[in-house]
């Protein structure tokens, strides 16, 4: 008979940040091993229970025991099982590892010829002897951050555990996990729940906590409550809240009966930049910040309270006490940075390791100025605001907010610039030349900030490159990766040249640092990157038809690629891409230069039209790629495809006349060249 499943390991307050991946994984593999043994159907439902205190699964259908295994092994052939009427040695082997007798043995088929086949029903395992060691094995699965001892005993888990419940139906399965026997007790909330609390079944296991316990067990239950709770709070307060998806999992970790208060503090510490109060607010006190309609945020807060009380004024005063603390420091903080400049703190840089192998955080930034000032031009900024700005992006590493806070690197400089007096352009790009920070990030916002973010993402791909820390496998300790992703996606919408852009960048550094081929290296690696990005969007024999004209103007790549897409479309395409294969494979095999076109040495009609089509293509063409008209250079291809095919047809190119072999192998080069200046046809071929 099957019934619900339920096992629980309460323990003591789990690590917050891995809750919700331990929770998953315990639930996925006890219910993955109980369909692997057969306990349970494939589509048998199970639920994962995580709370600060207790990680469970519950799953349904499952079966007291396990059902029989039918077993069958194959042996050796029946032709070659007996010598002289007698078994041979390896059907003999074979029946005495099998048990039995040879005479016991079956005949079947492997599908090739008539084997020995032993066949025998295994009976099923009662749940109670196998659940104990499956539990155990997934406990050695989970992700934990750091296992440790309690006690005197052996046993190894993230917590101390105190207690273990293995229920199916109503009945307790008899064992034993980490030293513990297995039960129907539990318990709840650790003050509002009063004693143990024995489970009658495993059905209502939920539901008795929470209604007996205080609990909310499912953290997916408890995850959505506290966000409709936060939004109907922030809602009454006419504000919204900022708080990442991070915050929320966190918090719903560290409460089992969540209660959403509401604090206050003062308005004064108002004049400290909103990021820094938000920062604080939710990394050192889990709390959720509101803001205002414009986006400003207001000296109220949201907080998740682990308890319920009649008048909760001492849980909201004890914490906008604490906050009062953590925000005076940020005030402190904010006030001190400001007695001194920011261009006053560059100096300070050469104190800063950037890497033994290339300097001082002060030698990156003379770097950084001079390769902002080669790239702020040609974006339309002022060469003076692109190396002023590069000059101060970092100068704010060495203020006391950002020692405090280092994810404020940049949003502080920004602050600090603009009550220097700075341009806007200039103290914009302090924070902006961070962006992107990470995939699906904005770009910077101006021209100046985005010399300086191209600098600073180019300057660190290849600097570390060049003294050979290259990415390898999943190791990328620097980010070189997230850089280079960063470095493409402003490129494709810019008009930079970004083998041209990667010399530039070495030039800055000292002689012998940066090793030779480092931009050959890195181009290829970005090109690597580009064709990742892309393949979302675009289908990956069009991507490598592109990317293997070796672009080095990235800004209309993906003009390409549409029009890659529309040739795709014509009926001539499929043809046209197959004779440039063809082409393509015969050119491989030409040993040294070609000579000159000549059009006195065409003997066959048909190379003479393929002449004459491909002079009259080549001006239509060669002005619409000048356009930037990817798509009308190639349906004017499209015209090539009936004389293409008729020289292939009538023409034998390998002559045995030199000359004219050689002419022949000319055309098709002169054709090649044409066909693939948007992309390499060739490859579109399937």
């Amino acid at each position: 008979m099957s019934q619900t499943l339920l096992i629980e390991l309460l323990t003591e307050e789990l690590p917050p940040k891995a809750l919700p991946k331990l929770g998953a994984v315990f639930a996925q593999t006890i219910f993955d091993e109980l369909a692997r043994l057969g306990f349970v159907a494939k589509d048998a439902q199970h639920h994962a229970f995580a709370s600060p205190r207790r990680l469970a699964v519950t799953v349904s259908g499952v079966l007291a025991v396990q059902p029989d295994q039918h077993v069958e092994r194959r042996g050796p052939a029946v032709a070659a099982g007996f010598k002289d009427g007698a078994p041979t040695p390896a059907l003999a082997g074979f029946a005495r590892s099998c048990g039995v007798q040879v005479s016991e043995l079956e005949q079947g088929s492997d599908g090739k010829q008539d084997v020995f086949v032993f066949r025998s029903v295994k009976p099923g395992q009662p749940l109670a002897e196998v659940l104990s060691g499956l539990v155990d094995a997934a406990l050695r699965k989970l992700p934990a951050p750091k296992m440790m001892r309690w006690g005197d005993r052996d046993g190894q888990f993230i917590r101390p555990v105190h207690g273990l419940v293995m229920l199916h139906g109503a009945d307790v399965i008899p064992g034993g996990v980490l030293h513990l026997q297995s039960g129907r007790v539990t318990r709840g909330h650790r003050f509002l729940s009063q004693g143990e609390i024995t489970l009658t079944d495993a059905e209502s296991y939920a539901r008795t906590l929470y209604e007996t316990g205080k609990v909310v067990a499912s953290f997916d239950a408890r995850r959505a409550l506290i966000d409709q709770k936060l939004k109907e709070e922030a809602g009454r307060l006419g504000a919204t809240i900022a708080a990442d998806e991070a915050l929320f999992n966190e918090v719903t970790a560290l409460v089992e009966w969540p209660v959403v208060l509401v604090g206050e503090f003062e308005a004064d510490f108002l004049k400290v930049p909103q990021e820094c109060l938000i920062l604080t607010m939710q990394q050192n006190q889990k709390y959720f910040p509101l803001l205002d309609a414009a986006g400003k945020l207001t000296n109220r807060f949201l907080l998740v309270s682990n308890l319920e009380t009649a008048d909760p004024v001492h849980i909201v005063e004890g914490n906008a006490r604490v906050l009062r603390a953590r925000l005076s420091d940020a005030k402190f903080f904010y006030e001190q940075d400001q007695k001194k400049r920011l261009e006053a703190r560059v100096p300070g840089l050469y104190n800063v390791v950037y890497h033994n192998k290339i300097g001082s955080q002060l030698e990156r930034v003379e770097r950084l100025v001079k390769i902002a000032g080669e790239i702020g031009p040609v974006l339309g900024a002022s060469r003076a605001h692109a190396e002023r700005a590069a000059y101060l992006a970092k100068a704010d590493l060495l203020s006391d907010m950002v020692g405090e806070f280092p994810e404020l690197q940049g949003v502080m400089g920004t602050y600090y610039a603009r009550l220097d007096g700075e341009p806007f352009e200039v103290a914009d790009a302090i924070e902006g030349h961070y962006h992107p920070r990470f995939a699906g990030d904005s770009l910077p916002s101006t021209p100046t900030a985005t010399a300086v973010a191209l600098a600073d993402k180019l300057e660190a791909i290849v600097g570390i490159w060049g003294i050979g820390m290259i990415p390898t496998g999943d190791k990328d300790p620097f980010g070189l990766r997230r850089a280079a992703l960063g470095v493409l996606r402003m490129l494709l919408n810019r008009p930079l040249d970004l083998r041209a852009l990667l010399t530039a960048t070495v030039a800055p550094f000292p002689n012998g640092v940066i090793a030779t081929g480092t931009v050959e290296g890195v181009y290829g690696f970005m090109l690597e990157r580009l064709k990742n990005y892309l393949a979302a969007d675009y289908p990956g024999a069009d991507i490598d038809a592109v990317l293997a004209l070796q672009p080095t103007r990235l800004d209309d790549i993906e003009r390409r690629l549409a029009a890659v897409a529309e040739f795709k479309a014509l009926p001539e395409a499929a043809a046209l891409a197959a004779a440039n294969k063809r082409i393509r494979n015969i050119l491989k095999k030409v040993e040294g230069g070609l000579p000159a076109l000549n059009a006195a040495l065409f003997a066959e009609p048909a190379e003479k039209a393929l002449y004459d089509a491909l002079q009259n293509v080549t001006s239509p063409v060669t002005q619409a790629l000048a356009d930037h008209d990817y798509t009308r250079a190639l349906k004017t291809l499209a015209a090539l495809k009936a004389p293409v095919d008729a020289f292939f047809d009538g023409v034998m190119v390998m002559a045995d006349d030199l000359a004219v072999r050689g002419n022949r192998l000319a055309l098709l080069n002169a054709l090649a060249g044409l066909m693939n200046r948007v992309a390499e046809l060739s490859l579109l071929a399937e």
